[in-house]
C-alpha cells in the first residue's frame, strides 16, 4: 500500500488522477508536463502507454519541391492530387514526380491559417473526374470557408465547371481556424468540418445551431442539407448541422472497421482531442475543454465535464496540434491495420494510435527526428503511408 500511495503522490505533480495510474506505470510516450491542471474523465483518456512498430520501415522523401501543401488525395492510378495553400493544385505520379500544375481556381485568402485547404475525390471519380475542395474565400465582411466542386480536366491542368456549393457563414475578419476536411459517407453525401474562427467574440458560435461555425456539417453533393438531420426539425437551427461544439477540427475520417465518423481537433493550450462523432451530439467547446487560453488563463469556467456534453475519447496535454487523421486499412504493414494516424504540426511527428472497442490503447510517435510539421496523410494504393509537410516534402513510409 505504501508504494501505491507514493505513486499517487508522484503523479499528483502531473495532475493525473488515480484512474490513470496504470497509464503512468505503462510509460506514456508523452513525457512533458501538462499545460493545465486537469484530470481525465476515465482511465486511458490521455497519456496512454507507448508502443513501437516492429515491422522494418523505409522512410523516403519522394518530392521536396511542393509549395505549402495542405491536402493530399490519392488518384486511381496511384498518383496524387495535392492542394497548395496559396491557390494552386498539383498532380504527381505515384513516384512523386510533378506532372501538372492546376491554376485558375477561385481566389483564396491565404492570410493566417487560410488558403486552399482540403481536396477530396468524388466516390465516382473514375467516371466523373469530380473533385471537391475547401478554401478561405475573401468577402466584403471578412472571409468564409467555402466548399466548391468541379471536374478535373482530362489532361489534369484545369478544374472545369467550378461551382461553390456551400459557404460556412457568418463571415469573420479573423484569419484563424477555418477547419476544414471533406469526406464522403457510404451514401455519397459529404461530411464537412468547420472551425469556430478562434477569436473570443465569435467562438461561442460553436454552441449555436444557427451558425455553421465549429460544426460537422452533412451535405449532399449539391451542398444542400442531407434530409432528416438531427436538427432538421429544431427551431432556428441549420438543418445541415450534424454535430457541434468543436474548436478547429482539421482531422476527419471514417473508421473502416466500424463505419463510425472520427474527428481530431486542436485545443487551445493543451486539450487537443479525438472524438467519435455522433449525430446531434455536443462536444463542448468552449464550455468544456482540457486546455487553457494561450495566456495560461482558464477558458470560461475552466471545467472539463458537463451534463449533455460529450467527452473526447482521447486528448493530449500539452498540445501536439493534430492537423489531420487517417486510418490505415491495408495488410501490407499487417500490424498497422485498423490503426489511426495523426499528423502533428507543432508536435512535429506522426502519431500512431492503436484502438480496441473505441478506446485508444497505445501511442507511437513516428518521424519525430525529421523536425517537420505533418499537414496531411493518406494511405497509398501500394499500402504505404504518405505525408505532406509544411516544409514542402512528400514522405513515403513503406515496408522494407
Amino acid at each position: 500500500m505504501s508504494n501505491h500511495k507514493n505513486l499517487k503522490t508522484l503523479v499528483a505533480g502531473f495532475c493525473i488522477s488515480s484512474l490513470s495510474i496504470a497509464s503512468v506505470l505503462a510509460q506514456s510516450v508523452e513525457t512533458r508536463q501538462p499545460s493545465a491542471d486537469f484530470s481525465p474523465a476515465f482511465a486511458g483518456q490521455t497519456r496512454i502507454k507507448a508502443i513501437k512498430t516492429k515491422t522494418p520501415l523505409n522512410v523516403t522523401v519522394i518530392n521536396s519541391k511542393l509549395e505549402n501543401p495542405w491536402a493530399i488525395s490519392v488518384l486511381p492510378n496511384g498518383g496524387f492530387l495535392i492542394t497548395q495553400k496559396y491557390g494552386t493544385m498539383v498532380t504527381l505520379s505515384a513516384k512523386g514526380t510533378l506532372e501538372t500544375t492546376i491554376k485558375g481556381l477561385p481566389k483564396v485568402d491565404p492570410a493566417g491559417q487560410g488558403g486552399l485547404l482540403d481536396v477530396t475525390l468524388s466516390p465516382d471519380f473514375a467516371k466523373s473526374n469530380l473533385i471537391y475542395w475547401a478554401y478561405s474565400e475573401p468577402t466584403n465582411n471578412g472571409s468564409v470557408l467555402a466548399i466548391a466542386k468541379g471536374k478535373l480536366s482530362a489532361n489534369k491542368t484545369a478544374i472545369e465547371n467550378q461551382t461553390i456549393i456551400y459557404r460556412a457563414t457568418p463571415a469573420h475578419t479573423g484569419k484563424l481556424q477555418y477547419g476544414s476536411r471533406i469526406i464522403f459517407d457510404k451514401s455519397g453525401n459529404l461530411f464537412v468540418s468547420t472551425g469556430e474562427r478562434s477569436d473570443k467574440e465569435i467562438r461561442m458560435q460553436a454552441q449555436q445551431l444557427n451558425s455553421a461555425l465549429g460544426k460537422i456539417l452533412h451535405l449532399t453533393p449539391a451542398g444542400k442539407p442531407v434530409a432528416n438531420g438531427p436538427f432538421a426539425k429544431t427551431a432556428n437551427a441549420r438543418p445541415e448541422v450534424y454535430a457541434y461544439g468543436l474548436r478547429n477540427p482539421d482531422g476527419l475520417a471514417i473508421n473502416p472497421t466500424t463505419g463510425e465518423l472520427w474527428e481530431a481537433e486542436f485545443g487551445p493550450k493543451g486539450g487537443d482531442e479525438i472524438n467519435i462523432i455522433k449525430p446531434g451530439k455536443n462536444y463542448g467547446w468552449p464550455i468544456i475543454t482540457y486546455g487553457v487560453e494561450y495566456s495560461g488563463k482558464k477558458v470560461g469556467d475552466g471545467i472539463t465535464q458537463k451534463d449533455g456534453m460529450t467527452q473526447p475519447i482521447y486528448y493530449w496535454n500539452p498540445s501536439i496540434s493534430p492537423g489531420t487523421m487517417a486510418f490505415y486499412n491495408s495488410s501490407v504493414i499487417a500490424e498497422w491495420k485498423g490503426n489511426l494516424f495523426i499528423g502533428a504540426l507543432g508536435g512535429s511527428h506522426i502519431s500512431r494510435l492503436t484502438i480496441s472497442n473505441n478506446k485508444i490503447t497505445g501511442e507511437e510517435r513516428l518521424l519525430a527526428d525529421k523536425n517537420e510539421r505533418f499537414r496531411d496523410l493518406a494511405q497509398g494504393k501500394d499500402g504505404a503511408l504518405y505525408a505532406v509537410t509544411d516544409g514542402g516534402n512528400l514522405y513515403k513510409i513503406a515496408k522494407k
